[in-house]
């Protein structure tokens, strides 16, 4: 099954313009996948997985080897093994681009931890582009039959979202969140307790979509304030929790300077609260959030690929007064479109969203819903599905 990924596009005009392209992402998310995919249109000279000895060997002599494969896009999965490869990559670039084979020659796999970025950021600047590749979407899984109900409940991991039932899905992440805490943090976190931050991880799931309370989470795991601060940084580093900053500029009313916290897939979510069906979620508290989740990161994703490269900041809006809209979006510093997300058939707006409305300053608000009707619900308001707003975010 062939589920086309926006990143994918974002990939390839990268690749037109800059000699390396960076593609993050947690393990098992596609990268390999979207990478492989490039082989259709005969641009893939070499492939290397450093995770295979045969490859990995394949570098001992970097220098040689890869100037070797000039012409041609390398390929190097799990480039956060070898991070030491990136000033040897700056001269191989340098090289290219003097006889004229600058841009598309390397493209390099890999989790987003800080030391990769910032290994890659300071030998490679101004050579390297970031692409980030995030969960299938329902607007991205609609394009093989795959219903928004399957992927919100199973999440965007390939392998989770393609599984041949609910249970087996449920395996499949539980799995991952033990190999997650077992692998992957030992290797960019060593001294990190993993059953802390696995403590800390479901105490976030069963507060998704809310403003960040370090002081409890603190005072429920027993360590202190700066220690949950670096946990959480590196739960959002590996692409498993975002924090959404909230929108303060240019607002007269006393707003919540807080964060808003959400574990990114939504199939992660559920697996951390033990949800295997969608009869459990349906008749579980955290519904409300977990569509709030699902539509965040839904359309954070269709802003991220846009296909016209347009540059959009994401916020969310609340003051102390309980005033409050779920998403604002940003361009050039000012609020031009707001989105408030209600897990209702025929949702309900409040005085406190027109009163931000007000404050915001914005001339169009949508209000995404479960349904599929698209309509008006006021001056400026329309109430419409995730899907199609999806598409909306990711062409204009």
């Amino acid at each position: 099954m062939v589920i086309k990924r926006w990143a994918q596009e974002v990939v390839n005009s990268a690749l037109e313009t800059f000699p390396a392209v960076a593609l993050l992402g947690p393990r098992q998310i596609g990268k390999t996948t979207l990478a492989r995919a490039l082989e259709g249109s005969g641009a893939i000279a070499t492939y290397l997985d450093l995770e295979r000895p045969s490859d990995a060997a394949k570098l001992t002599d970097a220098d040689s080897y890869l100037r070797g494969k000039s012409g041609g896009l390398v390929i190097i999965d799990e480039i956060q093994r070898k991070a030491d490869l990136f000033p040897l990559l700056r001269g191989v670039i340098d090289e290219q681009r003097r006889t004229g084979n600058g841009n598309g020659a390397f493209l390099l796999l890999g989790s987003a931890s800080l030391e990769l970025v910032g290994a890659a950021s300071e030998s490679l600047a101004g050579r390297l582009a970031y692409v980030d590749l995030t969960s299938i979407t329902p607007a991205e899984s609609l394009s093989a039959n795959i219903s928004q109900e399957q992927t919100w409940l199973r999440g965007g991991f390939p392998n989770s979202l393609l599984a041949k039932s609910d249970p087996q899905s449920l395996q499949w992440r539980e799995f991952f969140i033990r190999s997650f805490l077992d692998r992957e943090v030992p290797m960019f976190a060593p001294r990190i307790p993993a059953e802390t931050l696995s403590r800390l991880w479901q105490m976030v799931a069963h507060n998704s979509g809310g403003v960040l309370d370090s002081t409890s989470l603190s005072t429920s795991l027993g360590i202190s304030g700066p220690t949950v601060s670096r946990y959480l940084d590196l739960l959002v580093d590996l692409g498993m929790v975002r924090l959404l900053r909230p929108w303060t500029t240019n607002v007269a009313k006393r707003v919540v300077k807080r964060p808003k916290v959400f574990i990114r897939d939504t199939g992660i979510l559920h697996a951390l609260l033990a949800i295997e069906t969608m009869e459990e979620l349906q008749g579980h508290p955290v519904i409300g959030h977990s569509f709030e989740s699902l539509v965040v990161e839904s359309l954070t994703t269709s802003l991220a690929t846009n296909i016209r490269g347009t540059s959009w900041e994401v916020f969310y809006y609340r003051t102390h007064q309980g005033s409050e809209m779920d998403l604002v979006l940003v361009k050039g510093g000012v609020p031009k479109i707001a989105v408030e997300i209600k897990y209702s058939t025929s949702p309900k707006l409040t005085q406190g969203f027109r009163n931000s409305r007000e404050d915001l300053g914005v001339a169009h608000t949508y209000v995404v819903y479960p349904g599929v009707e698209r309509y008006p619900a006021g001056p400026g308001v329309e109430v419409i599905s995730l899907i199609e707003l999806q598409n909306i975010f990711h062409t204009m």
